[in-house]
């Protein structure tokens, strides 16, 4: 059958192994210095891996393999403990996957009594929701993920009171990616800015010179998680919003890399193609790169 897997490129790997501990599934392991997938149907083609990879060695490709097999990925799991079990699930359920959710849970039912945690335990922390104090505000949503658009011209600062031009370019909320809603009005026809979340505090000059003009979405590649959410709203802000250009933010540590791949894993897949640059800062705010790619 045909279906997304991931690809790794060996020229590009260079064995670190950051990627493994971050396959839910325990598709990859490092063999001859070299990180391997080392069985199609353990994959599931969602990609956990792809933004813990340094070198930018893993993308998505689809392919003739064999299909994904939940029942062999749990013999694995069950043998790795609670915590393990319950990423894995928790991964299945952040993308919808719910009939592998379902033959996932019902493995864990017919072997309970050769687990060494409770099948309970695992349902629990899975479908586990999140309690809202009471007078919070949040009755059907959170007042933090309300789409508000604003005119940054509209917010008044007394000057007298400070040393240079603080003027706020934002002009929506909100801006972290898994917040967004990619069809909202104000990212039809714009530029884009996808910055990584530590390129504003390096940036003195990140309001002027980088966000004004433009709409913004923010993440972490190293440390958020559903990353391949992350593509997914990418891909219908270039095909749907039809986003003008896209500039990509990122800080010269290795990791970072990861958030650029998605944004170029997002165009290749957008039915659309849209410019990119790639902006690359150092630690203490110089730019170490600026291209369109």
């Amino acid at each position: 059958m045909k279906r997304d897997i991931i690809k790794i490129d060996e020229d590009k790997c260079n064995g670190c192994g950051v990627c493994v501990p971050n396959c839910h599934e325990g598709a990859l392991q490092i063999i001859d210095g070299k990180v391997r997938l080392i069985s199609d149907l353990m994959c599931d083609g969602l990609g956990a891996c792809i933004g813990h990879c340094p070198e930018g060695a893993i993308t998505i490709e689809q392919r003739e393999c064999e299909p994904y097999d939940e029942i062999k990925v749990m013999e694995i799991m069950v043998t790795k403990g609670l915590n393990t079990v319950v990423a894995h699930l928790k991964h299945l359920k952040e993308h919808n996957e719910i009939v592998f959710l379902k033959q996932g849970m019902g493995y864990l039912v017919q072997n309970a009594h050769q687990l060494s945690f409770k099948v309970e335990d695992v349902k629990n922390a899975v479908h586990q929701k999140e309690v809202v104090a009471e007078g919070s505000g949040c009755n059907g949503g959170c007042p933090g993920s309300k789409t508000v658009v604003f005119d940054p011209s509209d917010i008044h600062i007394d000057t007298d009171k400070i040393n240079g031009s603080l003027q706020s370019q934002l002009r929506q909320w909100p801006v972290q990616l898994h917040l967004i809603n990619p069809g909202a009005s104000y990212f039809i026809g714009s530029d884009l800015l996808v910055a990584a979340d530590c390129s504003a505090f390096t940036l003195g000059d990140f309001h002027q010179n980088w966000l004004k003009g433009k709409s913004l979405v923010i993440a972490c590649p190293k440390l958020d998680q559903g990353k391949e959410i992350y593509l997914q709203k990418l891909i219908t802000l270039i095909e749907s919003s039809k986003v003008n250009t896209i500039t990509v933010l990122i800080m010269e540590v290795p990791c970072c890399g990861g958030l650029l791949n998605i944004v170029e894993m997002a165009v290749q897949r957008a039915g659309r193609t849209v410019p990119v640059k790639a902006v690359t800062i150092s630690i203490k705010g110089e730019i170490l790169n600026e291209q369109w790619i």
